[in-house]
Protein backbone atom coordinates (compact mmCIF):
# COMPACT_ATOMS: atom_id res chain seq x y z
CA UNK A 1 0.00 0.00 0.00
CA UNK A 2 1.80 3.10 -1.20
CA UNK A 3 1.44 6.76 -0.65
CA UNK A 4 -0.98 7.20 -3.51
CA UNK A 5 -3.32 4.47 -2.31
CA UNK A 6 -3.35 5.83 1.20
CA UNK A 7 -3.99 9.34 -0.06
CA UNK A 8 -7.11 8.07 -1.81
CA UNK A 9 -8.21 6.41 1.38
CA UNK A 10 -7.59 9.61 3.23
CA UNK A 11 -9.76 11.59 0.80
CA UNK A 12 -12.69 9.17 1.23
CA UNK A 13 -12.72 8.97 4.99
CA UNK A 14 -16.04 10.75 5.17
CA UNK A 15 -17.73 7.92 3.27
CA UNK A 16 -17.11 5.06 5.68
CA UNK A 17 -19.53 2.27 4.87
CA UNK A 18 -20.07 0.78 8.33
CA UNK A 19 -23.87 1.05 8.94
CA UNK A 20 -24.64 -2.38 7.34
CA UNK A 21 -22.01 -3.97 9.55
CA UNK A 22 -23.46 -2.28 12.61
CA UNK A 23 -26.94 -3.43 11.67
CA UNK A 24 -25.84 -7.05 11.34
CA UNK A 25 -24.01 -6.86 14.64
CA UNK A 26 -27.00 -5.22 16.30
CA UNK A 27 -29.24 -8.04 15.08
CA UNK A 28 -26.83 -10.65 16.42
CA UNK A 29 -26.64 -8.80 19.74
CA UNK A 30 -30.43 -8.61 19.96
CA UNK A 31 -30.81 -12.34 19.29
CA UNK A 32 -28.14 -13.15 21.86
CA UNK A 33 -29.89 -10.95 24.45
CA UNK A 34 -33.25 -12.56 23.65
CA UNK A 35 -31.79 -16.04 23.98
CA UNK A 36 -30.16 -15.17 27.29
CA UNK A 37 -33.40 -13.64 28.60
CA UNK A 38 -35.48 -16.70 27.73
CA UNK A 39 -32.98 -19.17 29.17
CA UNK A 40 -32.57 -17.16 32.40
CA UNK A 41 -36.33 -16.75 32.88
CA UNK A 42 -37.03 -20.46 32.24
CA UNK A 43 -34.23 -21.46 34.62
CA UNK A 44 -35.60 -19.20 37.36
CA UNK A 45 -39.12 -20.51 36.81
CA UNK A 46 -37.98 -24.14 36.91
CA UNK A 47 -36.05 -23.67 40.16
CA UNK A 48 -38.98 -21.80 41.70
CA UNK A 49 -41.33 -24.60 40.62
CA UNK A 50 -39.19 -27.14 42.50
CA UNK A 51 -39.29 -25.06 45.69
CA UNK A 52 -43.02 -24.35 45.38
CA UNK A 53 -43.75 -28.03 44.72
CA UNK A 54 -41.95 -29.03 47.92
CA UNK A 55 -43.89 -26.45 49.95
CA UNK A 56 -47.35 -27.32 48.61
CA UNK A 57 -46.48 -31.03 48.12
CA UNK A 58 -47.43 -31.12 44.45
CA UNK A 59 -45.70 -33.95 42.58
CA UNK A 60 -46.70 -32.87 39.02
CA UNK A 61 -45.28 -29.39 39.57
CA UNK A 62 -42.06 -30.89 40.96
CA UNK A 63 -41.71 -33.20 37.97
CA UNK A 64 -42.36 -30.34 35.56
CA UNK A 65 -39.73 -28.09 37.13
CA UNK A 66 -37.20 -30.91 37.28
CA UNK A 67 -37.90 -31.92 33.68
CA UNK A 68 -37.35 -28.37 32.43
CA UNK A 69 -34.02 -28.17 34.29
CA UNK A 70 -32.92 -31.51 32.80
CA UNK A 71 -33.78 -30.27 29.29
CA UNK A 72 -31.80 -27.05 29.84
CA UNK A 73 -28.80 -29.04 31.07
CA UNK A 74 -28.94 -31.35 28.05
CA UNK A 75 -29.13 -28.39 25.68
CA UNK A 76 -26.13 -26.82 27.40
CA UNK A 77 -24.13 -30.06 27.15
CA UNK A 78 -24.94 -30.48 23.46
CA UNK A 79 -24.09 -26.84 22.72
CA UNK A 80 -20.84 -27.14 24.67
CA UNK A 81 -19.76 -30.24 22.75
CA UNK A 82 -20.32 -28.61 19.38
CA UNK A 83 -16.95 -28.29 17.72
CA UNK A 84 -15.72 -24.72 17.21
CA UNK A 85 -14.64 -25.85 13.75
CA UNK A 86 -18.29 -26.12 12.78
CA UNK A 87 -18.51 -22.35 12.87
CA UNK A 88 -15.97 -20.81 10.53
CA UNK A 89 -14.46 -17.74 12.19
CA UNK A 90 -14.43 -14.54 10.18
CA UNK A 91 -11.25 -14.14 8.17
CA UNK A 92 -8.92 -11.35 9.25
CA UNK A 93 -7.28 -9.01 6.76
CA UNK A 94 -4.03 -7.09 6.90
CA UNK A 95 -3.96 -3.32 6.51
CA UNK A 96 -1.96 -0.28 7.54
CA UNK A 97 -3.02 2.08 10.31
CA UNK A 98 -1.93 5.50 11.52
CA UNK A 99 -1.29 5.74 15.25
CA UNK A 100 -3.19 8.82 16.40
CA UNK A 101 -2.43 8.39 20.06
CA UNK A 102 -1.27 5.73 22.52
CA UNK A 103 -1.14 5.47 26.26
CA UNK A 104 0.59 2.74 28.24
CA UNK A 105 -0.28 1.76 31.79
CA UNK A 106 1.97 0.11 34.32
CA UNK A 107 2.06 -3.65 34.41
CA UNK A 108 3.66 -6.34 36.51
CA UNK A 109 4.99 -8.33 33.56
CA UNK A 110 7.04 -7.68 30.45
CA UNK A 111 3.86 -7.14 28.43
CA UNK A 112 2.29 -3.76 29.15
CA UNK A 113 -1.35 -2.88 28.32
CA UNK A 114 -1.40 -0.04 25.81
CA UNK A 115 -4.46 1.90 24.62
CA UNK A 116 -4.23 2.87 20.94
CA UNK A 117 -6.33 5.29 18.90
CA UNK A 118 -5.84 4.32 15.26
CA UNK A 119 -6.91 5.32 11.78
CA UNK A 120 -7.23 2.02 9.93
CA UNK A 121 -6.86 2.32 6.15
CA UNK A 122 -7.87 -0.92 4.38
CA UNK A 123 -7.21 -1.38 0.66
CA UNK A 124 -10.85 -2.01 -0.24
CA UNK A 125 -12.79 0.42 1.95
CA UNK A 126 -12.55 3.94 3.35
CA UNK A 127 -10.41 4.60 6.40
CA UNK A 128 -12.01 4.73 9.83
CA UNK A 129 -11.04 5.31 13.43
CA UNK A 130 -10.98 2.72 16.19
CA UNK A 131 -9.85 2.53 19.81
CA UNK A 132 -8.22 -0.70 21.02
CA UNK A 133 -6.22 -2.02 23.94
CA UNK A 134 -3.37 -4.47 23.38
CA UNK A 135 -0.51 -5.84 25.43
CA UNK A 136 2.85 -4.82 23.96
CA UNK A 137 6.25 -5.99 25.13
CA UNK A 138 8.29 -3.30 26.84
CA UNK A 139 11.07 -3.76 24.32
CA UNK A 140 8.73 -3.02 21.39
CA UNK A 141 6.95 0.03 22.81
CA UNK A 142 9.46 2.56 21.40
CA UNK A 143 8.61 1.33 17.88
CA UNK A 144 5.08 2.78 18.26
CA UNK A 145 4.69 6.54 18.35
CA UNK A 146 1.99 9.07 17.48
CA UNK A 147 1.63 9.72 13.71
CA UNK A 148 3.57 6.52 13.04
CA UNK A 149 2.35 3.73 10.74
CA UNK A 150 1.66 0.22 12.03
CA UNK A 151 0.56 -3.02 10.41
CA UNK A 152 -2.78 -4.26 11.77
CA UNK A 153 -5.19 -7.14 11.29
CA UNK A 154 -8.90 -6.26 11.11
CA UNK A 155 -12.16 -8.08 10.41
CA UNK A 156 -14.31 -6.62 7.59
CA UNK A 157 -17.57 -7.70 9.26
CA UNK A 158 -16.47 -6.49 12.70
CA UNK A 159 -14.22 -3.50 12.03
CA UNK A 160 -13.81 -2.67 15.74
CA UNK A 161 -11.80 -5.88 16.16
CA UNK A 162 -8.31 -4.64 15.30
CA UNK A 163 -5.01 -6.18 16.35
CA UNK A 164 -1.56 -4.66 15.82
CA UNK A 165 0.73 -7.12 14.09
CA UNK A 166 3.93 -6.93 16.11
CA UNK A 167 5.95 -9.11 13.72
CA UNK A 168 4.77 -8.22 10.18
CA UNK A 169 6.24 -9.72 7.03
CA UNK A 170 9.03 -7.93 5.20
CA UNK A 171 6.63 -6.77 2.47
CA UNK A 172 4.22 -5.17 4.94
CA UNK A 173 7.09 -3.67 6.92
CA UNK A 174 8.33 -1.99 3.75
CA UNK A 175 4.87 -0.68 2.92
CA UNK A 176 4.49 0.71 6.46
CA UNK A 177 7.78 2.59 6.11
CA UNK A 178 6.74 4.14 2.77
CA UNK A 179 3.07 4.88 3.48
CA UNK A 180 1.50 8.18 4.51
CA UNK A 181 -2.02 8.00 5.95
CA UNK A 182 -4.24 10.97 6.68
CA UNK A 183 -6.18 10.99 9.97
CA UNK A 184 -9.79 9.94 9.71
CA UNK A 185 -12.31 12.29 11.38
CA UNK A 186 -13.70 11.41 14.81
CA UNK A 187 -17.12 10.81 13.24
CA UNK A 188 -15.78 7.59 11.67
CA UNK A 189 -15.00 6.00 15.04
CA UNK A 190 -16.44 2.48 15.24
CA UNK A 191 -17.18 0.72 18.53
CA UNK A 192 -18.47 -2.72 19.44
CA UNK A 193 -22.29 -2.77 19.66
CA UNK A 194 -22.22 -5.58 22.21
CA UNK A 195 -23.38 -4.94 25.76
CA UNK A 196 -20.87 -4.75 28.56
CA UNK A 197 -20.39 -7.60 31.00
CA UNK A 198 -22.30 -5.67 33.65
CA UNK A 199 -25.27 -5.25 31.33
CA UNK A 200 -25.31 -8.98 30.57
CA UNK A 201 -25.22 -9.78 34.28
CA UNK A 202 -28.10 -7.41 35.04
CA UNK A 203 -30.15 -8.83 32.16
CA UNK A 204 -29.55 -12.38 33.43
CA UNK A 205 -30.51 -11.43 36.99
CA UNK A 206 -33.71 -9.60 36.03
CA UNK A 207 -34.84 -12.40 33.71
CA UNK A 208 -34.12 -15.02 36.39
CA UNK A 209 -36.09 -13.09 39.02
CA UNK A 210 -38.94 -12.54 36.58
CA UNK A 211 -39.20 -16.29 36.05
CA UNK A 212 -39.23 -16.90 39.80
CA UNK A 213 -41.88 -14.21 40.38
CA UNK A 214 -44.13 -15.61 37.65
CA UNK A 215 -44.19 -19.09 39.19
CA UNK A 216 -44.78 -17.73 42.69
CA UNK A 217 -47.69 -15.61 41.42
CA UNK A 218 -49.24 -18.62 39.67
CA UNK A 219 -49.23 -20.61 42.91
CA UNK A 220 -49.73 -17.76 45.38
CA UNK A 221 -53.10 -19.10 46.60
CA UNK A 222 -51.70 -22.54 47.40
CA UNK A 223 -48.58 -21.10 49.02
CA UNK A 224 -50.38 -18.62 51.28
CA UNK A 225 -53.12 -21.07 52.24
CA UNK A 226 -50.55 -23.73 53.00
CA UNK A 227 -48.79 -21.31 55.34
CA UNK A 228 -52.06 -20.37 57.04
CA UNK A 229 -52.97 -24.03 57.46
CA UNK A 230 -49.65 -24.75 59.14
CA UNK A 231 -50.17 -21.80 61.47
CA UNK A 232 -53.73 -22.90 62.29
CA UNK A 233 -52.56 -26.42 62.96
CA UNK A 234 -49.93 -25.09 65.31
CA UNK A 235 -52.41 -22.91 67.21
CA UNK A 236 -55.54 -25.08 67.24
CA UNK A 237 -54.59 -28.17 69.26
CA UNK A 238 -55.47 -26.62 72.60
CA UNK A 239 -58.05 -24.01 73.34
CA UNK A 240 -58.89 -25.73 76.63
CA UNK A 241 -58.55 -24.29 80.09
CA UNK A 242 -56.78 -25.96 83.00
CA UNK A 243 -60.10 -26.75 84.73
CA UNK A 244 -61.75 -28.40 81.74
CA UNK A 245 -60.91 -31.12 79.24
CA UNK A 246 -62.95 -29.45 76.48
CA UNK A 247 -61.37 -28.07 73.38
CA UNK A 248 -62.41 -26.38 70.17
CA UNK A 249 -60.55 -27.01 66.99
CA UNK A 250 -60.47 -26.01 63.36
CA UNK A 251 -58.40 -27.00 60.40
CA UNK A 252 -58.41 -26.59 56.63
CA UNK A 253 -56.56 -27.91 53.64
CA UNK A 254 -56.12 -26.82 50.04
CA UNK A 255 -56.14 -29.02 46.98
CA UNK A 256 -52.81 -28.38 45.26
CA UNK A 257 -52.43 -27.37 41.65
CA UNK A 258 -54.24 -24.72 39.60
CA UNK A 259 -56.21 -27.31 37.58
CA UNK A 260 -57.41 -29.46 40.51
CA UNK A 261 -60.86 -29.02 42.05
CA UNK A 262 -62.69 -30.65 44.93
CA UNK A 263 -65.47 -31.39 42.44
CA UNK A 264 -63.28 -34.06 40.86
CA UNK A 265 -64.51 -37.56 41.70
CA UNK A 266 -63.18 -38.88 45.00
CA UNK A 267 -61.24 -35.73 45.95
CA UNK A 268 -63.74 -34.57 48.59
CA UNK A 269 -63.71 -37.86 50.48
CA UNK A 270 -59.92 -38.14 50.42
CA UNK A 271 -59.65 -34.55 51.67
CA UNK A 272 -62.15 -35.27 54.45
CA UNK A 273 -60.06 -38.23 55.55
CA UNK A 274 -56.96 -36.02 55.69
CA UNK A 275 -58.79 -33.48 57.87
CA UNK A 276 -60.09 -36.22 60.16
CA UNK A 277 -56.54 -37.41 60.73
CA UNK A 278 -55.38 -33.85 61.36
CA UNK A 279 -58.01 -33.00 64.02
CA UNK A 280 -57.96 -36.54 65.42
CA UNK A 281 -61.74 -36.96 65.38
CA UNK A 282 -64.51 -37.63 62.85
CA UNK A 283 -67.15 -35.59 64.72
CA UNK A 284 -67.24 -31.91 63.77
CA UNK A 285 -69.72 -29.08 64.11
CA UNK A 286 -69.27 -27.45 60.68
CA UNK A 287 -67.80 -28.31 57.29
CA UNK A 288 -67.07 -25.78 54.54
CA UNK A 289 -66.18 -26.89 51.02
CA UNK A 290 -65.02 -24.57 48.22
CA UNK A 291 -63.47 -25.17 44.84
CA UNK A 292 -59.95 -25.75 46.16
CA UNK A 293 -60.42 -25.68 49.94
CA UNK A 294 -62.11 -27.71 52.66
CA UNK A 295 -62.30 -26.63 56.31
CA UNK A 296 -63.78 -28.13 59.48
CA UNK A 297 -64.59 -26.84 62.94
CA UNK A 298 -65.48 -28.74 66.10
CA UNK A 299 -66.11 -28.64 69.83
CA UNK A 300 -65.43 -31.62 72.03
CA UNK A 301 -68.12 -30.51 74.51
CA UNK A 302 -70.89 -30.95 71.96
CA UNK A 303 -72.80 -34.26 72.12
CA UNK A 304 -72.54 -36.60 69.14
CA UNK A 305 -76.13 -35.84 68.14
CA UNK A 306 -75.15 -32.21 67.56
CA UNK A 307 -72.21 -33.01 65.30
CA UNK A 308 -71.59 -34.26 61.79
CA UNK A 309 -69.61 -37.42 61.12
CA UNK A 310 -67.06 -36.64 58.42
CA UNK A 311 -67.20 -40.01 56.67
CA UNK A 312 -71.01 -40.37 56.73
CA UNK A 313 -71.64 -37.69 54.08
CA UNK A 314 -72.35 -38.57 50.42
CA UNK A 315 -69.42 -36.57 48.99
CA UNK A 316 -69.81 -38.28 45.61
CA UNK A 317 -73.25 -36.63 45.22
CA UNK A 318 -72.15 -33.13 46.20
CA UNK A 319 -70.81 -32.19 42.71
CA UNK A 320 -74.31 -32.82 41.36
CA UNK A 321 -75.76 -30.41 43.93
CA UNK A 322 -73.23 -27.75 42.92
CA UNK A 323 -74.09 -28.26 39.27
CA UNK A 324 -77.80 -27.97 40.07
CA UNK A 325 -77.27 -24.75 42.04
CA UNK A 326 -75.13 -23.17 39.33
CA UNK A 327 -77.61 -23.85 36.53
CA UNK A 328 -81.10 -23.56 38.03
CA UNK A 329 -81.06 -20.68 40.50
CA UNK A 330 -80.78 -17.75 38.09
CA UNK A 331 -77.04 -17.18 38.35
CA UNK A 332 -75.96 -17.24 34.71
CA UNK A 333 -72.24 -16.74 35.32
CA UNK A 334 -71.41 -17.99 38.84
CA UNK A 335 -68.09 -16.73 40.08
CA UNK A 336 -67.88 -18.93 43.19
CA UNK A 337 -69.66 -21.70 45.05
CA UNK A 338 -69.58 -23.03 48.61
CA UNK A 339 -71.02 -26.02 50.47
CA UNK A 340 -71.80 -25.63 54.19
CA UNK A 341 -72.65 -28.75 56.22
CA UNK A 342 -74.01 -28.26 59.74
CA UNK A 343 -75.81 -30.53 62.24
CA UNK A 344 -79.58 -30.73 61.83
CA UNK A 345 -81.98 -29.29 64.39
CA UNK A 346 -84.45 -31.45 66.22
CA UNK A 347 -84.39 -35.03 67.42
CA UNK A 348 -83.20 -37.46 64.78
CA UNK A 349 -82.53 -34.76 62.23
CA UNK A 350 -79.58 -35.46 59.98
CA UNK A 351 -76.96 -32.99 58.78
CA UNK A 352 -78.06 -29.98 56.77
CA UNK A 353 -76.30 -29.31 53.46
CA UNK A 354 -76.48 -25.84 51.90
CA UNK A 355 -74.97 -25.02 48.49
CA UNK A 356 -74.44 -21.29 47.85
CA UNK A 357 -73.51 -19.79 44.47
CA UNK A 358 -72.54 -16.17 43.81
CA UNK A 359 -72.45 -14.23 40.55
CA UNK A 360 -73.03 -10.76 39.19
CA UNK A 361 -76.78 -11.32 39.51
CA UNK A 362 -76.47 -11.95 43.25
CA UNK A 363 -76.41 -14.92 45.62
CA UNK A 364 -78.63 -17.99 45.59
CA UNK A 365 -78.67 -21.29 47.47
CA UNK A 366 -80.32 -24.64 47.78
CA UNK A 367 -80.65 -26.94 50.81
CA UNK A 368 -80.37 -30.73 50.88
CA UNK A 369 -80.49 -33.48 53.48
CA UNK A 370 -77.84 -36.02 54.44
CA UNK A 371 -78.66 -38.11 51.35
CA UNK A 372 -78.18 -35.12 48.96
CA UNK A 373 -81.93 -34.89 48.33
CA UNK A 374 -82.88 -31.27 47.66
CA UNK A 375 -85.29 -29.90 50.28
CA UNK A 376 -85.41 -26.19 49.48
CA UNK A 377 -84.31 -23.62 46.87
CA UNK A 378 -83.73 -19.88 47.04
CA UNK A 379 -83.10 -18.40 43.60
CA UNK A 380 -81.72 -14.94 42.92
CA UNK A 381 -84.12 -12.27 44.09
CA UNK A 382 -86.15 -14.56 46.35
CA UNK A 383 -86.32 -13.81 50.06
CA UNK A 384 -86.03 -16.27 52.83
Amino acid sequence: MGTTGQGQAGQDVGEVNVPPVRKRSAVRGFLAALRLTVVSAVTGGALAALVVAVIIKDVPVFLTGGGVLVVLILIGVVAGRRSPADEEPPAGRIALARIEDLRATSGESADVPVTFRLTVAPDDRPAYRVKIEQHINLVDIPAYRPRGIAVVEYHPDEPWKVLIVTRPTAEWSRRAEEAEIDSAPESTLVVSPDMSEGSWCMLTLFAFLAGVALVVLLFRAELFTSGNDDGAAAKSPSSSSSSSASRTFSSSTTVSGPSTSLLAFGVMRVTAMELEARVDTAYVTAITIEDHRMAVRGDSTRPVSETVHLQSLPYELFPGLVREARTTLGVRDPRSWRIDVTPGTGAGAGPRVRVTVTGKEGTAHLDADATARITDRRAVGESG
